[in-house]
């Protein structure tokens, strides 16, 4: 039988004392931001590879069109697109390496400082009381926590 005494979130997802409601809402949105910028970096990363293996099959291209009689166009392929950069002076690499070095790092930092700053770097504050507000206490899928521990 499950004991419901400390039926609530664990230590690191509890707000620390002085910590206001506006606060808590604010370091959410800032979590949630960051979560969406994770995302565009996902699909930063397919463009990434999508780019790559779209040129790479272009080799194909042009050998399929040599041997059809084609040699003009596949010449132009081979000299104008393959290797291209895909904006000014860049492959998609050197895109995700600025983003991933700039845009990305500068975000993840302020995030964290945010949190350790004003939340003893505690995560997801706002996720884990809404989590308290909707769940039915001692419902079964309910609970806080794993009811055990995590498995080795």
């Amino acid at each position: 039988m499950t004991s419901f005494a400390n039926d609530g979130p664990d230590e690191a997802h509890r707000r620390p004392a002085g910590v206001s409601d506006e606060t808590v809402e604010a370091l959410g949105k800032l979590s949630e931001a960051l979560e969406t910028v994770e995302r565009a970096r996902g699909r930063l990363y397919d463009l990434h590879q999508l780019i790559g293996h779209a040129d790479l099959m272009l080799d194909d291209a042009v050998s399929l069109l040599r041997e059809a009689g084609h040699p003009d166009l596949a010449e132009r392929i081979e000299s104008e697109l393959i290797g291209r950069n895909v904006i000014d002076g860049r492959w998609t690499f050197q895109l995700v390496e600025e983003f991933d070095d700039g845009y990305y790092a500068l975000f993840r930092e302020l995030d964290r400082t945010a949190r350790e700053h004003i939340a003893g770097g505690r995560r997801h504050l706002y996720e884990a009381e809404m989590k308290e507000r909707r769940r039915t206490h001692g419902r079964p899928g309910h609970s806080a926590a794993p009811e055990s521990g995590p498995t080795p």
